[in-house]
């Protein structure tokens, strides 16, 4: 009787911790994050999103990818494995920024053997939560903000050359009719794969998370169409689930009038135990 306690205490055992390793390295996303995308008016839907949640934290990536007929796709495919395919080799993450240089900078030289002759890349967001910690990277056009009582701040700039001229007139680089004439031109001055990649935005002060905070994580295809105040309504219903926010602020750029509407996509990411 005793030998049969034993062994019945040790299966126990053995089965409760089998299922409390599966819950601290889930391989997917964490169910209660909000996902949603819509390919616009293009034929091609060229956006990737991944999430991977490890005993190291949660790691979101957004990819928006750039080139012609399915290079954008390939290009925003890759960053994506490329991330998650680094991150699962660890099981804590001590300097994230560190991680995010190494694999961005990785990735661009993986995009550039791949694309060869052909013109393409792509813009990548990637948000790494743990220990109620945020820290995030991006390069391109990923717009990536924090959602807190009722207010979305912007946590990134685009990398364009609007952008980039106005940060030249603060410093005095730039005079003002040439900031004027610039802040017109919206294109990219800087993604992945492209010729002269030169920096990505990091956090310069990790972000200290409060109770109920709310990541988001944007393509053009939503922050374009949809207006801040739209969005911000649409995080603070409490009647709806991360999954059915991203939903409804797909529906919302959908039934945008505009003709040349880009891919859209959006992550709602929760912070509140989302790291364990």
């Amino acid at each position: 009787m005793t030998v049969r306690i034993i062994l019945t205490v040790l299966i126990l055992c053995c089965v409760i911790r089998g299922v409390l390793q599966l819950l601290q390295d889930r391989p997917e996303g964490d169910a209660k994050d909000g996902i949603a995308q819509t390919t616009g008016n293009k034929e091609i839907q060229a956006d990737e999103m991944g999430v991977k949640i490890s005993t190291a934290g949660k790691l979101a990536v957004l990819a928006d990818g750039i080139g012609r007929e399915n290079t954008g796709k390939v290009c925003a495919a890759l960053a994506v494995k490329e991330f998650m395919d680094a991150y699962a080799l660890y099981r804590s993450l001590h300097h994230p920024d560190y991680f995010f240089e190494r694999t961005m900078y990785g990735l661009h030289r993986s995009i550039q053997k791949v694309l060869e002759e052909r013109q393409g890349g792509a813009s990548v967001g990637v948000v790494f939560l743990a220990e109620e910690t945020l820290y995030y990277a991006m390069a391109g056009q990923i717009r990536i903000a924090l959602f807190r009582g009722g207010e979305l701040i912007p946590l990134c700039e685009c990398q364009t050359v609007n952008v980039l001229a106005q940060r030249a007139y603060q410093k005095g680089k730039l005079g003002r009719q040439e900031t004027i004439w610039s802040l017109q031109d919206k294109n990219l001055w800087n993604y992945v794969g492209k010729d002269g990649f030169c920096q990505m935005e990091l956090c310069e002060v990790p972000v200290q998370l409060r109770k109920g905070d709310l990541v988001i994580m944007m393509t053009k295809g939503i922050y374009e169409e949809v207006p801040f105040a739209q969005i911000e309504g649409t995080l603070a219903d409490k009647m709806l689930t991360a999954q059915g926010k991203a939903d409804r602020i797909v529906q919302c750029a959908e039934q945008s009038l505009v003709q040349d509407r880009e891919n859209g996509s959006i992550m709602v990411l929760l912070t509140d135990g989302a790291m364990r």
